[in-house]
């Protein structure tokens, strides 16, 4: 059977170099073209050292692709939807990594993004890339806007709670603690070394654009959400507060989690009574694309702490995408993602 053509836009940052390396293993895929405007002509392992040997492509310009099979989208925000167009006839599949085509409501783009979209009558066909929530439509969808990555760590822990309506809507608190590849390639003071270094700096105590995204897929009526950037390149770890609605055992919340996530191919429920990984721990989950749950409980103030970790740009962005990508085209949901981490690191 032959492979299918896939093509990279925007192939030169953190994102797409890791659905690079992804897909030049993945054993239905032909890799035909990746762009970078800034690095056109040259060796894609000049930017990305790690595929040395793995491939002679040579990046191209975004103008000059070639028609294929799956397009993946890995463009800075806002640059998806202006060229959409453009990139609907170069591809009959389209994966969308950036946040163009997220938020189904064209005026939460003006609340969190601060600008009116482009193209407002494209969002409803776009299916939101969270196969845990949406396999049966993502299986049908051309098109597909991966899930940002610190809403993916807060969904995938608060799912099964909401699914079962066994919290109050209106109180739940999240704080991400987010690497620093979240804020992707490109230089700025914030990356900078001697600033970043053994940083705990929150960088949005409040407004962050990945409320959109939970408060649109959870149906939650308010969500707190903070984000601290931390001494990590890459990984998340969500800690979420929420308040039970009635007095629920432990062991029948560990039943919830297990009916809605014992199939899923990627969710580890993290259940340990002793040792240093009792509970989710982004470092052992570097190049996977599995997001490990867990939860405490506290019976005074009858709260539920959902304790979520993944790789920021696995299950948060690349791995899923591709993992989106088999769905799509009828492939086992688990092709070319198989790694299951290291330990120690």
């Amino acid at each position: 059977m032959s492979k299918i053509k896939v093509s990279i836009a925007g192939a030169s940052g953190y994102v797409g170099g890791e659905a690079l390396r992804i897909l030049l293993s993945h054993p239905k895929v032909e890799v035909v073209q990746a762009t970078s405007e800034r690095n056109t002509g040259k060796y894609v392992y000049f930017v990305h050292p790690n595929l040395r040997k793995k491939t002679k492509l040579k990046f191209s310009s975004v103008n000059d692709l070639e028609k294929v099979d799956v397009l993946f989208l890995a463009l800075p925000h806002g640059l998806s939807s202006k060229k959409i167009d453009y990139f609907k006839k170069k591809a009959d599949y389209i994966i969308d990594k950036g946040s163009d085509f997220r938020l189904k409501d064209p005026k939460d783009y003006i609340k969190y993004y601060k600008h009116k979209h482009p193209k407002p009558e494209l969002l409803k066909d776009f299916t939101y890339g969270i196969p845990e929530l949406h396999r049966e439509k993502i299986k049908k969808a051309k098109y597909v806007a991966a899930a940002g990555c610190n809403a993916t760590a807060t969904i995938l822990g608060l799912y099964p709670l909401y699914k079962k309506d066994l919290v109050e809507k209106n109180r739940t608190v999240v704080e991400v603690k987010a690497g620093s590849s979240q804020g992707g390639a490109k230089a700025s003071i914030a990356s900078h070394h001697p600033e970043r270094r053994d940083c705990l700096r929150s960088y949005a105590p409040t407004g962050h654009r990945h409320c959109a995204e939970v408060l649109q897929e959870l149906d939650f009526e308010k969500v707190y959400f903070s984000a601290t950037s931390v001494n990590l390149v890459r990984g998340i770890l969500a800690t979420s507060h929420c308040f039970l609605k009635d007095n629920i055992k432990k062991k029948d919340i560990w039943k919830t989690y297990r009916e809605i996530y014992g199939e899923e191919p990627f969710i580890r429920i993290v259940k340990e009574m002793i040792g240093i990984y009792r509970y989710p721990e982004p470092k052992i989950l570097q190049g996977t694309n599995y997001c490990d749950v867990g939860f405490e409980l506290d019976r005074q103030s009858n709260r539920i702490v959902v304790i979520s970790a993944l790789d920021n740009l696995m299950k948060g962005a690349a791995g899923q995408a591709v993992q989106c990508m088999n769905l799509m085209l009828g492939y086992e949901e688990t092709t070319g993602l198989e790694f299951p981490g290291l330990h120690p690191v």
